[in-house]
């Protein structure tokens, strides 16, 4: 059972957690294509944040920010490493999509990259029915960027 801790940032496996996350992601991408928020980046009013956890063990995390009525971004889905490779990160997106219906959030998009490095994701997004789509909100054409929709049913 997933246990989730809204916005808990000052937790130091969280932080440890975040910052990696970052770090790999500027890493990866080039110059002007890295999307990635960093803590700052996660703390505004217009995203949701939670870390997950499993028998007290973190999880992974996630955010959603809110784009316009109904649509919202996933940011900043990561696994810990000790979770990763076992189908976490379906549970983690499942976890997510409920918590946006809950938010009145009927289409999720997102952004990742098309390189190599992304291939985990961008496979981990089509497992969960995501859909490639032409870039939203303030995204623009990028050939080092893909970006994925699903809309999700609210009943």
């Amino acid at each position: 059972m997933i246990k989730s801790i809204e916005g808990n940032f000052d937790h130091s496996e969280v932080n440890d957690l975040l910052k990696k996350h970052f770090v790999e992601l500027r890493e990866a991408s080039p110059k002007g294509s890295a999307h990635v928020l960093d803590i700052p980046g996660l703390k505004v009013p217009s995203i949701k944040f939670w870390s997950l956890w499993e028998n007290d063990q973190l999880l992974g995390c996630g955010a959603l920010k809110f784009l316009e009525k109904g649509h919202g971004e996933f940011k900043s889905i990561r696994i810990h490493d000790n979770f990763r490779n076992k189908g976490n990160g379906v549970r983690v997106i499942n976890y997510l999509i409920e918590e946006a219906k809950k938010l009145e959030i009927n289409k999720i998009s997102i952004e990742t990259g098309a390189s190599k490095f992304f291939i985990p994701a961008r496979k981990l997004f089509e497992k969960c029915n995501f859909k490639q789509c032409k870039p939203f909100s303030h995204y623009k054409e990028d050939i080092n960027s893909i970006y994925l929709t699903k809309l999700i049913n609210n009943d």
